[in-house]
């Protein structure tokens, strides 16, 4: 008998899952780009945060599950890694250009495979460290740093590329954490806490400068919330269904989404040094996710 898979498994349901979580995250990063244009970022975080927290509360209602969890130090500990990561990636992407904002915010695989040889003990691969210089060398293309390539008019300001990379290095210990509590807690309570914590942290900074959403904004403050639980629901199901590696090279679909509204609806044209740097960035995660599925063959 055949033991070979049917050939609609490449276009599985958690192809389509994962697709439709790119295409909500995408949605998302460009709606935080519209608010951003007169709203501060952080107000956006915490209006995210409000609609996620809201939302959580109700499936965890829902499904009868206690939301306090149990090893609350690193539910805590997620959420605060959470909100650093999305404070970052708010402001990159409403001070940079979508598609690079996005492109530096996927170095987050070749970080999290970095740490995991810290926190796991893992030894450096020769894969790995190629794709670490790949994609640092790709963010030095998208960034444009002066001592490179000198004074360019169109150069991004080196602290919000600076932010950005933070936005993907809080990322990768996020997703450490999480892979830790997946198999101590309950996924909806792992979700809840995020913004549990995101939403008193961002006070303090929100009370200080704070911008009265007006007219249309308060429809993209809700959709930002809703794109992200959405986004986040179908990753969670797509993860089911297929590997991790695999799936996080599924999510790279996210990047050609945002040049594409990038240029649709904001003006924004990518120039051969930002094409060549998003290349090589995706080239280093691919690489990294790529070692991954070697690791699930043996």
């Amino acid at each position: 008998m055949s033991t070979r898979p049917p050939r609609h498994s490449f276009l599985g349901g958690g192809f389509f899952y994962i697709a439709g979580s790119a295409f909500a995250f995408s949605i998302m990063t460009s709606l935080v780009k519209v608010a951003g244009q007169r709203l501060p970022s952080q107000e956006v975080v915490l209006a995210r945060a409000l609609i996620s927290l809201a939302l959580s509360w109700m499936l965890l209602r829902r499904a009868g599950v206690s939301p306090w969890g149990t090893h609350r130090a690193l539910l805590v500990l997620r959420g605060l890694l959470g909100f650093l990561a999305l404070s970052c990636v708010f402001h990159a992407v409403t001070a940079l250009p979508l598609a690079d904002a996005t492109v530096i915010q996927y170095l987050y695989p070749t970080f999290t495979a970095l740490l995991a040889m810290v926190f796991l003990a893992e030894r450096p691969s020769r894969r790995v460290v190629g794709a670490g210089l790949a994609g640092l060398a790709g963010v030095a293309l998208v960034a444009k740093p002066a001592l490179l390539f000198g004074l360019l008019a169109h150069a991004p300001a080196p602290l919000d590329v600076a932010i950005a990379v933070g936005g993907a290095f809080f990322t990768s210990l996020a997703y450490i954490v999480v892979k830790k509590l997946s198999v101590l807690e309950d996924p909806l309570v792992i979700v809840f806490y995020f913004p549990l914590v995101t939403v008193p942290a961002t006070l303090p900074t929100v009370w200080s400068n704070f911008v009265p959403p007006r007219g249309l904004e308060w429809l993209v403050l809700l959709g930002v919330g809703l794109a992200t639980q959405f986004g986040q629901v179908w990753l969670t199901r797509g993860l089911q269904s297929e590997t991790a590696t695999r799936a996080t090279s599924l999510t790279y679909m996210q990047v050609v989404f945002a040049a594409c509204w990038g240029a649709l609806f904001f003006g924004e044209t990518p120039d051969t040094l930002s094409a060549a740097g998003a290349l090589l960035v995706m080239s280093g995660a691919l690489a990294t996710a790529w070692r991954g599925v070697e690791a699930e063959k043996l």
